[in-house]
């Protein structure tokens, strides 16, 4: 399913654009089954130039038919796969996925190899273990994905510059290369 609606990116250069919530259902998920969206935004499908930089951080994804089930949407072994098998198939997430939310961790918590829980005396809530360097190996190595859709839409260097400082921002590492001379 697909909604739409309009949004603006925050400390970006602003574009009037669609903002885009795919949301996949049960039934997709547990089928491995994500053609709809290839068939609407793959690669073949996309455009070129400021159409392409219009969708720029335009897109959040979603699972949906998981409400009933206690475990977090990361932690269940069906969504992980299918989230997998789909960045294996498409994977622009660090150029299309919204910053603004959190579609693209849980995204990424799902393809990540290892995850563990973390307890802390005296809270109650139980939060998600990782490797920061799993993380760190993932991201860098999606930004040839997100580099080849950045020239495909003609982006400028410094655009290019401020997309990655606010993905490694986004992901908690520090980004301390300096921006572009203009």
């Amino acid at each position: 399913m697909v909604k739409h609606g309009w949004a603006r990116q925050a400390g970006a250069r602003v574009y009037d654009r669609q903002f885009i919530l795919y949301q996949f259902s049960r039934e997709k998920v547990e089928r491995g089954d994500f053609s709809a969206f290839l068939s609407r935004f793959g690669t073949d499908q996309l455009p070129k130039g400021s159409a392409l930089a219009r969708m720029l951080g335009s897109m959040a994804f979603a699972v949906e038919g998981y409400d009933a089930d206690p475990r977090e949407i990361y932690a269940i072994p069906a969504v992980r796969k299918f989230y997998g098998a789909f960045h294996r198939a498409w994977p622009y997430w660090l150029y299309f996925c919204d910053l603004n939310q959190d579609s693209l961790k849980t995204m990424v918590l799902c393809c990540l190899p290892s995850l563990g829980t973390v307890a802390r005396h005296g809270r109650p809530i139980v939060g998600v273990g990782l490797d920061p360097l799993e993380l760190l190996r993932w991201v860098a190595a999606d930004f040839l994905p997100m580099n080849d859709l950045c020239d495909r839409a003609g982006l400028s260097e410094r655009a290019v510059y401020d997309r990655s400082k606010a993905v490694f921002e986004y992901f908690g590492f520090p980004y301390s290369a300096p921006p572009p001379r203009a």
